[in-house]
């Protein structure tokens, strides 16, 4: 018996190990990518050293690598070049083509997408998760950007602002030249396809009908496009309207890749306050007002068509006249041919209302908080308190974005000199990790939802008067997820099998209490059901004189046992389900990089670098449609 014993004992302890296993090899652990688990070890990312100054271009291209969206552009942009083929992007544009760039091979590295392509190179190696301590240089993206721009970069003291933009404006002048190039080529096949065969042909629908119903489908429709576009660039518009005769002029329109606000000087501000500065209606004095311009031509015109006495003249200024009317009822702002308007000072002085709106929100919203003040003989930094929020709203009521928070980059020191560092969350989602990849299995497994078929063996009691009675077997339902009963002395049976078929004579009516066994909630069912057995449904504890059925025992003992069972199941699914909610809670974390030093920190001590923060960078939260 005792051999017995200790074989099921190893049994047990080896299915517990192998449910260890099983949990942590198919369970989600992503400790390199998501770092959910956590842990006490030490874990840091790749910083970035400073040979000569470079505090601002490290704390720029940190900021950078933590922006999901810029990855997501810069492997889809390279790779749709790589299976476009380099043909296209060699291809230089017509003479006739108004291109900013003018030279050739500055046209072609644009195509090719050099900068784009370092930058990828850059991003990705600092995003490994280094084992130990490790520290790269920037030199070969440096490289390519001063080769691209054909100058050097000084790091005497620069602006990581200034760095920002150049690295921004070249990766979406980039990003035109591709668009530009492929939709070239899409021209020449379109000009190369035209003396093909027919391009219409007749097809059937399938609509339930025997024949189905005709239709006819374009076999020279146009691919569709799907440029994504560079995730920086928006686009802001700007009205006047004047004040005095109410006329508004034609919405201009211009791209950003990153917005200058200015901080005011007080004490402390908001950023929102810093938003509205820029997007709030602002109110301009001596503005002259085309349609303020013509009128007043129209009453010059008029006054000397009245003096004049000559019939070549009138004609000339009626002529003129009707001219300027034509232009007022049509398009004040176009211009006149053959009109010759009184000299612009004489032109009355209007206050206009200047408005400017976002209405192309980027993907990526970086913002630059000027704190520059310039005086006549010196500058000074604006020292001002900004509070940012983690969760940014902008837009309307109608088209109302939101926008998170994903890094900062902050300035420590006076106007002419200082450090710069920044903050980086630690946040990535598919394609670089998979946080949620073995979740749903790894639930089906703790909840059970799919349990094993093999029954658990039973232990038979210590105890000297039950030791050779046979245990009752009650076999657990299986969606209750618990191991089943099987007494060691009888063979194995599904688990829909219970010992309620067998006559009453075979029933055991004292139930030992088992050995404790490695589960804590089976130990607390089995527990439960035999101190409810020995309390309340044992033959000796029945009065005397009355009539005991075994019958009847059986089916009580069964249903009390199943429904501990089943309470005490729930209770350990609820227990797992918690724990596995908690497991998957996102850790919110932060790295403070100062160059190759880095340091783990929360959400507040970022909110918290309100006199330092410098530039901040923004996230189009996604739909559950939008996200990758």
């Amino acid at each position: 018996m005792q051999e017995k014993s200790t074989t099921v004992a190893a049994y047990a302890a080896g299915a517990s190990l192998a449910a260890v296993a099983l949990f942590y090899v198919f369970g989600p652990n992503y400790t390199i990518d998501g770092d959910e688990l956590g842990g006490n070890r030490k874990k840091s990312i790749v910083g970035l050293s400073n040979p000569a100054n470079d505090c601002f271009i490290n704390s720029v291209l940190q900021a950078l690598a933590g922006l999901g969206d810029l990855r997501l552009y810069l492997i889809r942009e390279l790779h749709r070049r790589e299976l476009d083929g380099p043909e296209i992007y060699n291809q230089l544009p017509d003479p006739d083509e108004q291109l900013r760039e003018k030279r050739a091979d500055r046209v072609r590295e644009l195509q090719q997408g050099t900068v784009t392509r370092a930058l990828k190179e850059m991003l990705d190696r600092l995003n490994e998760r280094p084992i130990y301590k490790k520290t790269i240089t920037a030199r070969g993206f440096i490289q390519a950007l001063e080769f691209a721009y054909r100058t050097r970069i000084s790091r005497n003291q620069q602006d990581a602002q200034e760095f920002l933009q150049i690295v921004a404006e070249r990766l979406s002048d980039e990003y035109h030249a591709g668009v530009k190039a492929r939709q070239r080529a899409q021209k020449a096949l379109d000009y190369s396809a035209e003396d093909e065969s027919p391009t219409e042909i007749e097809v059937r629908v399938d609509d339930g009908t025997e024949n189905g119903l005709p239709a006819i489908i374009d076999t020279k429709l146009k691919e569709i496009d799907n440029e994504y576009g560079f995730p920086f660039e928006g686009k802001m518009e700007s009205q006047i309207e004047c004040q005095f005769c109410r006329y508004k002029y034609k919405p201009n329109q211009t791209s950003f890749v990153n917005l200058t606000l200015q901080v005011p000087q007080k004490s402390s501000t908001t950023l929102s306050a810093c938003f509205d500065g820029l997007l709030k209606t602002e109110y301009i004095d001596d503005f002259r007002c085309d349609k303020c311009r013509l009128e007043h031509a129209v009453e010059v015109k008029m006054k000397d068509l009245s003096r004049s006495r000559s019939t070549e003249e009138k004609m000339s200024l009626e002529m003129e006249i009707d001219k300027i009317q034509t232009a007022l009822a049509t398009d004040p702002e176009a211009a006149l041919d053959g009109v010759t308007l009184p000299p612009a000072e004489h032109a009355p002085k209007r206050r206009i209302a200047r408005h400017m709106r976002i209405t192309v929100f980027p993907k990526i919203i970086a913002v630059h908080l000027s704190r520059s003040i310039f005086d006549r003989s010196s500058s000074t930094k604006n020292a001002a308190k900004v509070s940012f929020p983690e969760r940014l709203p902008l837009g309307g009521i109608l088209n109302q974005k939101f926008f998170k928070l994903l890094a900062i980059v902050c300035h420590k020191g006076s106007h002419n000199s200082g450090h710069y560092e920044s903050f980086r969350r630690n946040h990535l989602y598919p394609p670089f990790s998979t946080p949620d990849v073995f979740s749903s299995y790894a639930q089906s497994r703790a909840t059970s939802e799919n349990p094993s078929r093999v029954q658990s063996p039973r232990l038979p009691a210590r105890n000297g008067t039950d030791r050779d009675l046979p245990a009752l077997n009650i076999s657990t339902p299986a969606s209750t997820g618990s191991p089943s009963s099987l007494s060691p002395s009888e063979p194995s049976r599904s688990p829909s099998t219970t010992d309620l078929s067998r006559p009453s004579s075979q029933l055991n009516t004292s139930h030992p209490s088992p050995r404790p066994t490695t589960s804590s909630s089976s130990r607390v069912s089995f527990q439960s059901t035999n101190s409810t057995s020995k309390q309340n449904l044992s033959p000796t504890s029945a009065p005397r004189g009355s009539s005991f059925d075994a019958t009847r025992l059986s089916s009580s003992m069964s249903r009390a046992s199943l429904a501990d069972r089943n309470a005490s199941a729930t209770d350990t699914e609820v227990s797992v389900a918690s724990r596995l909610r908690r497991r998957r809670k996102p850790v919110d974390r932060w790295w403070r990089i100062s160059d190759e030093k880095i340091k783990e920190c929360k959400t507040s001590d970022v909110l918290g670098m309100q006199k330092e923060v410098y530039l901040l960078f923004y996230e189009m939260e996604k739909t559950p449609n939008e996200l990758p």
